[in-house]
């Protein structure tokens, strides 16, 4: 099918909502409607010439009393799918009566395999029925949906100007883009700009292109939406197989809360001839990815997804158990010795979506995985040391799995105009990027929309993409890519301590928290020209650290080492790059402090125990480009130019005051 007769099939079924369904249904939800009656329509031209073959096996299998008869109908229709009804569409034309019409409508729908039954309820398509027949719509769509200018069945030699399966896939994108597009507020949660995906599966497939052998590949999306990411990356690795004369298969398999976009990614799959691809994807409001794993010990070869940003996840943790008792080994994991966890803050769940894909890594395979996903802003730099969404990039980084961040155009989806990233990981790092973090900056590289499409008002061109991959590629320094040591991103959060000096009370003595809480209450005040008060005196024999907070004083008229209480509010913390040129962790951390605290505070010392590990990645720092300033005789001819202004307006004043 060229992409003339695409247009045209496209504009036929466009006008079809319009003349049917006006007065019926507000132009938003023509969608509903639209959208599974194509499906049903394309199914039931595949269906039509092994019908009689379905329904005598239908026939035989329940004359011989066989219950399972999935694998035996779909033998006998030669497809994935079936429907064991006596009628067809063009049967139902035949049928004047709306009631009869009705009956004979449902009894047709109920005779379909259970694939589309899925399809078909997480459409909610039979919610619709009443409305059409009310309305008498039905018949028309049925006629419509027949008419010999809109040919939806399979090409067979018969029939070779029909509509083969990729023909017939993308006619079906194709709608979904504009009634996505039609419905600019919502179409960004669940449908991911095709060049945008493109770009992405360049970013995961590129640098192994000379890998990639004959063979099949599992390929995962954990946020799919209407499938489109799953579907561009297996027609990009079919493509780059095919240029180096690889056989490749593919396998896909995704998940998706949303219900009506889970069924569009079924039905697309189906429409395509990828029933095996259909049966292996999760959908519907049960199917969150985060509480209920549809693929729990599975790995994939490629993953990609486009998560929900600033959405809550709070009813999903809910049924996880809370954050104390989560289990989830995806959101639990144990790194370097320490358990770390990886659980958010319930406002914002992306990051949780990173991890699920991490968490599905192959590495048992020369290959192992390469995934992308597409993050805002927020994810780079939200999270405090040691909250879920910093750990999440220690874990990463840490483990040297990070391979690049790219930044997109601004205004690159339909609904939002925030700026977004590419992260890009891998756990088969080539030797030259081992340890290392690449940054990419592409977000000025892009093309005018003629039309803007809700926000979206640019898109990246092939040579945009080309533009971009080749950068990413390259691995060199230039204004667009910088590269990194990992652990440059990350710091040691330092508590720091002062001593709590309260004025008019015992300080030769070892207080108590509860005592020191009585005294407070009492009344007494902080005086910093007081004694500390002492919490503990250490073991004869213990070595001094103010560093530590072992402060060696005269206490009770010998010398002892002794431990203060610390004064909450005067309690400082400070970030230490991990990079702090000294020894191991502890000396950077000392050097800093000694260097940085201690010359404003002598009596400071740092808590150990509450040191935590953080990551944080600013784009702005590395890429900022300051306005640059103006001349000393640019500023001057301001003003002058001022000054001759105010003198005119001054002057002018004056005259209209003596002409008075």
């Amino acid at each position: 099918m060229n992409s003339t007769q695409h247009a045209q099939i496209v504009s036929f079924i466009w006008g079809i909502a319009d003349d049917v369904l006006r007065d019926l249904y507000v132009r938003g939800k023509y969608r509903d409607v639209i959208l599974p009656f194509t499906v049903l329509r394309r199914l039931d031209g595949v269906l039509e010439g092994t019908k009689e073959q379905v329904l005598d096996t239908e026939a035989f299998l329940k004359a011989e009393g066989i219950v399972e008869k999935e694998g035996a109908l779909r033998v006998a229709a030669g497809q994935a799918f079936y429907n064991t009804s006596p009628f067809t569409l063009r049967s139902l034309r035949a049928e004047s009566n709306r009631t009869r019409l009705r009956q004979n409508f449902e009894a047709y729908l109920d005779g379909f395999s259970p694939n589309v039954q899925e399809i078909l309820e997480n459409f909610e398509f039979r919610n619709q029925i009443p409305r059409l027949t009310k309305g008498d719509a039905l018949g028309a769509l049925i006629a419509k949906y027949l008419d010999p200018r809109l040919d939806l069945s399979p090409r067979t030699p018969d029939n070779p100007k029909g509509l083969d399966n990729h023909g017939m896939g993308s006619v079906f994108e194709e709608l979904v883009r504009k009634f996505n597009e039609e419905n600019n507020e919502e179409a960004g949660e669940h449908w991911t700009p095709r060049d945008a995906v493109r770009l992405m599966s360049r970013l995961i497939f590129d640098p192994v292109a000379d890998q990639v052998g004959s063979g099949t590949y599992l390929l995962y999306d954990g946020a799919m939406g209407t499938g489109g990411m799953l579907t561009v990356a297996e027609e990009t690795l079919k493509q780059l197989g095919a240029e180096r004369g690889k056989a490749i298969e593919t396998h896909l398999y995704g998940q998706e809360i949303n219900a009506e976009t889970y069924a569009i990614a079924k039905a697309d799959l189906i429409l395509k001839g990828e029933g095996e691809n259909a049966d292996e994807i999760k959908g519907g409001p049960e199917w969150s990815t985060l509480a209920n794993d549809g693929f729990a010990h599975m790995e994939f070869d490629f993953m990609l997804s486009n998560p929900p940003y600033g959405k809550s996840w709070k009813t999903d943790l809910e049924r996880m158990g809370g954050k104390a008792d989560m289990q989830d080994p995806r959101f639990v994991v144990e790194h370097r010795g320490e358990t770390l966890s990886l659980v958010t803050r319930t406002s914002d769940g992306q990051m949780l979506f990173l991890a699920n894909l991490v968490s599905k890594m192959k590495h048992g395979t020369p290959l192992g995985s390469r995934m992308a996903e597409v993050h805002n802003g927020s994810s780079l730099f939200t999270g405090d040391a040691g909250q879920g969404e910093s750990n999440i990039r220690r874990w990463v980084i840490e483990n040297d799995w990070l391979e690049a961040i790219v930044a997109l155009p601004l205004n690159m989806f339909y609904n939002t105009g925030i700026a977004t990233y590419v992260w890009v990981l891998t756990n088969r790092k080539p030797e030259h990027r081992k340890g290392k973090v690449q940054l990419v900056d592409a977000s000025g590289w892009s093309t005018p929309l003629r039309k803007n499409l809700g926000k979206k008002n640019c898109e990246l061109s092939p040579a945009d993409i080309d533009r971009a991959v080749a950068t990413f590629l390259d691995f060199e320094e230039s204004e667009q890519s910088k590269t990194f040591d990992g652990r440059e991103f990350g710091y040691s959060k330092v508590q720091v301590e002062r001593p709590l000096r309260l004025a008019g009370v015992e300080a030769d003595k070892i207080w108590t928290a509860a005592q020191v809480s009585r005294a407070i209450k009492n009344g007494a005040t902080r005086d910093p020209e007081a004694k500390p008060l002492v919490r503990a005196v250490l073991p004869v024999g213990t070595t001094p650290d103010p560093y530590l907070g072992r402060f060696e004083v005269a206490f009770r008229g010998e010398q002892r080492v002794v431990e203060y209480h610390p004064d909450a509010e005067l309690r400082d913390h400070e970030q230490v790059p991990l990079l702090e040129p000294a020894g191991d962790w502890r000396d950077g951390i000392e050097a800093f402090v000694r260097r940085e605290v201690l010359p404003y505070a002598v009596d400071a010392w740092v808590d150990e125990s509450k040191i935590k590990i953080g990551y944080e990645i600013s784009f702005t720092k590395h890429f900022y480009k300051p306005a640059p300033l103006r001349t000393l005789d640019e500023i001057r001819a301001d003003i002058r130019a001022l000054e001759a202004e105010s003198e005119n307006l001054i002057a002018e004043i004056a005259g209209t005051a003596e002409t008075r």
